[in-house]
C-alpha cells in the first residue's frame, strides 16, 4: 500500500490532483451547458437583450378566440381569400406571409377552395409555407418527380462557398394541395429546430432536401420585400444583397442564433396584433362603401404575415412553441421575429467551442495562480470580484446580441477555487509536515507535539509540576575522545543516541536536551503519566541492557567499550517555556532537575551506574533491589540525603 505522506510529496500527487480538478471541471461543464445554461440562456434574453417590442416594420394576422368564435371552425378557405384579399387590394403591404401549410382539399366545401385559390392566385407578394420531412415517399419515383417540379418553381438562386456540406436529415416534401400549388408563386420552409429541452433559440435559415436549397419563410419574405434574387453562402455568413447574417450549419440546415423582442402590453406577441375576423370585416365594410374596422393604411409598407392560435369553443387550434419569451409563444409572432431580425439586421452571436473551452481554461488557471500567490482572504477576494464582473460582463454581451455561457464559467471558477484551496491546504499540511519532522530532529516529538496543539498560546511561563527527570552520561568520555576523530566519535553518538531515544519514547519519556554526551530526560510532564517515577526507573534498566548488548558490537567493530551511568530523582520542578519572546526553550528547571544530575554524578565516585534519590525510591521500592548509599553530600545542599544504587529491576 503507497504510504499517503511519501505520495502527498511527490510530484505524481500534483499530477493526479490536476486530473482530477480537470474531469471534476468537465463533469460540471457538461451538466451545466445541458441542464443550467439553457434556463440561464433564456434569463438573459428575456430580461437584457429582448428590451423592445418588435419593430412596426413587421405585423401579425391571427386566426384566435374572438375569429373561430364567429365563424366555427373548421373555416370554409375562403375566409382566408378575404384576409387575403384585404391585404391585397387594399393596403400597399410589402410582403405577406402565409404561415400555414395546405395539403388536403376541403372535400365538403369545393366551391370555398375553389374562391381561396383565385383569390391569392395573382397576389405577387405572398410567400407560403411548406414543411420539409425525415419520412421517405411511399412511391420513390413520385417523390423525386414532385421534388423536381417543386424545385422549379420555388427556386432561390443560390450560391454555396462552404467547404464542408454535411448531409440533410430531411427525405422528402410535405406535399401541397395542387390546386394550392398552382396558385402560389413564392414558398418558403416553415421548418423550426428544437433544442434538446424543446426551447426554440435558432432558426432554419435555409434547409436542403437532397442537393436541393430552400429558403425559410422569413428570408423568402425579407428576400421578395428587398427585390433580391441572389443568395451565397460562406461556412459562417449568408450574404443576401448588403445584409450579412452570422450562421452555422448543423444537420437540420443553415442555422443563426434568434434576436427575440419583449411582448406588447396585454399580448401574447412581440409585434403589433390584429385579429383576423376585423380584417375580414374591414373588407365587407369597404365593399359596402363603409369605414372599415381597420384602417388599410396601417398595413402600409410592412410586412404581414398570417397564421393561427385559438383555443375556444371546443377548438383547439394552439400553434405555440417555447421561446425564451414565452413558454406558448404564438408560432406565426415567432415567424415574425425571425423576419424582423433579417430586416434590421439583428441577429445574436453565440461564442464557438473552442472559445468558451479557452476561456474555462484561462479563468481555472488564473484562478489557481492568484490563490497560490496571496493570502485566504486577499485571493477570495479578488476571486469574487471577478465572478462579479465576470457577470456584469456577460450581462453587457447579451445587451449587444452577443450570447456566452454565464453560469458554466462561474462554476468552473467555484470548482478551482475549491480545488486549489484544497490543494494549498495539502500543501500548507505537508510544509508544515516536514518542518515538525525537522524541528522533530531538534526537539521531542511530544514536546512539539505540545507547541503545535498550543500554537496560539504560545508564551514565557509555565507551571509547577511533580515530575522525575533522568540524567545519563558517558563514563571515560573524554579520554576517549583524546583518542578518536571528531568523526569518529560522532559515529558512536549518534548510534548510542539513536537507541536510546525509542527506549525513553517508550517509557513515556521525553528527551529535554543533549549536554554533549549526557541526556537529561523527563518524565510526567508534557506526557502526563501518574506512574511517572517507575517509567522512569524501567527506561534507565533497558537503557544499561541496551548499551551491553551496544559494547559487543562495538567490540567487534573496533570502537571503544563505553560505560554510562544514570541517575533519577522524583520531586516538584518548574515545567515550560523559558528564555525571550522571540527565542523560547522547552524545559524543566529546579532543585529536582540539579539533584538528579548531582545524583548521576556520584556514579563516579561509587564506581557505579545506575542511582537513585530516596525520593524515587519511595514510589519503585517494589520492584527494585536497592543498597543504600546512606549520608550523602550534595553539592549546593546543606542537608546530606540518601541515595540508592539500582541492582536488579522486577
Amino acid at each position: 500500500m503507497v504510504n499517503l505522506k511519501t505520495f502527498v510529496k511527490s510530484k505524481t500527487f500534483f499530477i493526479y490532483s490536476v486530473l482530477v480538478h480537470i474531469l471534476l471541471s468537465v463533469v460540471v461543464v457538461l451538466v451545466s451547458w445541458n441542464f443550467f445554461e439553457p434556463k440561464i440562456y433564456n434569463s438573459m434574453i428575456r430580461n437584457f437583450n429582448a428590451v423592445k417590442t418588435g419593430s412596426e416594420d413587421v405585423v401579425v394576422i391571427v386566426i384566435d378566440n374572438k375569429s373561430v368564435a364567429r365563424y366555427r371552425w373548421p373555416w370554409k378557405r375562403e375566409l382566408y381569400g378575404k384576409i387575403f384579399e384585404y391585404l391585397s387590394a387594399y393596403t400597399n403591404a410589402k410582403t405577406l406571409g402565409f404561415d400555414s401549410i395546405i395539403v388536403t382539399p376541403d372535400l365538403l366545401n369545393p366551391e370555398s377552395d375553389i374562391r381561396f385559390y383565385n383569390s391569392i392566385r395573382d397576389i405577387d407578394n405572398l410567400v407560403v409555407g411548406f414543411s420539409l420531412s425525415q419520412s421517405r415517399y411511399e412511391n420513390f419515383e413520385d417523390g423525386e418527380l414532385y421534388n423536381r417540379r417543386f424545385y422549379e418553381k420555388f427556386k432561390v438562386n443560390i450560391k454555396d462557398e462552404r467547404k464542408k456540406t454535411p448531409p440533410s436529415v430531411y427525405n422528402s416534401i410535405f406535399k401541397l394541395q395542387p390546386s394550392y400549388f398552382d396558385a402560389v408563386k413564392y414558398a418558403g420552409a416553415t421548418s423550426v429546430t428544437l433544442d434538446f429541452d424543446n426551447y426554440i433559440r435558432r432558426t432554419d435559415q435555409i434547409v436542403s432536401l437532397g442537393g436541393d436549397k430552400y429558403p425559410s419563410l422569413a428570408l423568402r419574405m425579407y428576400l421578395l420585400r428587398n427585390n433580391i434574387t441572389n443568395l451565397t453562402l460562406y461556412d459562417n455568413k449568408i450574404i443576401a444583397g448588403g445584409l450579412k447574417i452570422p450562421v452555422f450549419t448543423s444537420k437540420f440546415g443553415i442555422q443563426n442564433y434568434v434576436h427575440y423582442y419583449k411582448l406588447y402590453p396585454d399580448s401574447d406577441c412581440t409585434h403589433k396584433k390584429y385579429s383576423a375576423i376585423d380584417l375580414i370585416d374591414s373588407l365587407d365594410a369597404l365593399k359596402k362603401g363603409k369605414k372599415p374596422v381597420i384602417d388599410p393604411a396601417e398595413f402600409n409598407n410592412k410586412s404581414v404575415l398570417v397564421g393561427m392560435n385559438a383555443s375556444a369553443n371546443g377548438v383547439s387550434l394552439e400553434d405555440v412553441l417555447s421561446t425564451p419569451i414565452l413558454p406558448k409563444h404564438p408560432g406565426v409572432d415567432i415567424q415574425a421575429t425571425f423576419l424582423d431580425n433579417l430586416i434590421h439586421n439583428e441577429f445574436v452571436r453565440q461564442t464557438e467551442i473552442w472559445q468558451e473551452i479557452l476561456l474555462l481554461v484561462f479563468i481555472s488557471i488564473g484562478a489557481f495562480l492568484i490563490i497560490k500567490g496571496r493570502s485566504f482572504l486577499k485571493s477570495l477576494t479578488m476571486l469574487t470580484g471577478f465572478g462579479v464582473l465576470y457577470y456584469i460582463f456577460a450581462v453587457v454581451c447579451f445587451m449587444h446580441n452577443f450570447a456566452m455561457s454565464v453560469l458554466t464559467p462561474l462554476a468552473v471558477l467555484l470548482v478551482t477555487m475549491v480545488f486549489a484551496y484544497s490543494y494549498q491546504f495539502i500543501a500548507e499540511g505537508r510544509h508544515k509536515e516536514k518542518i515538525k519532522n525537522a524541528m522533530g530532529k531538534y526537539l521531542s516529538q511530544d514536546i512539539m507535539k505540545n507547541v503545535v496543539q498550543n500554537i496560539d498560546d504560545i508564551r514565557l511561563g509555565g507551571k509547577r509540576s511533580y515530575v522525575t527527570v533522568l540524567f545519563s552520561d558517558i563514563r571515560g568520555f573524554t579520554s576517549m575522545s583524546e583518542n578518536m576523530s571528531a568523526e569518529e566519535i560522532s559515529v558512536v553518538l549518534n548510534e548510542y543516541f539513536s537507541e536510546m531515544e525509542p527506549i525513553i519514547t517508550g517509557y513515556n519519556g521525553v528527551i529535554n536536551k543533549f549536554i554533549g554526551d549526557a541526556i537529561m530526560a523527563i518524565f510526567g510532564e508534557p506526557v502526563q503519566d501518574i506512574n511517572h517515577p517507575v517509567n522512569a526507573v524501567k527506561c534507565a534498566h533497558e537503557m544499561l541492557k541496551k548499551v551491553h548488548q551496544l559494547q559487543g558490537k562495538w567490540l567487534n567493530e573496533g570502537k571503544p567499550e563505553i560505560e554510562i551511568g544514570i541517575g533519577i530523582n522524583t520531586g516538584e520542578a518548574f515545567v515550560g517555556n523559558i528564555g525571550s519572546e522571540k527565542r523560547l526553550e522547552y524545559t524543566v528547571i529546579g532543585d529536582t532537575v540539579n539533584i538528579a544530575s548531582r545524583i548521576e554524578s556520584y556514579n563516579k565516585v561509587y564506581k557505579t551506574n545506575f542511582l537513585i534519590s530516596s525520593s524515587t525510591y519511595s514510589y519503585v521500592s517494589g520492584i527494585v533491589d536497592v543498597i543504600k548509599i546512606s549520608e550523602v553530600t550534595i553539592r549546593g545542599k546543606t542537608k546530606k540525603m540518601d541515595i540508592y544504587e539500582v541492582l536488579r529491576v522486577a
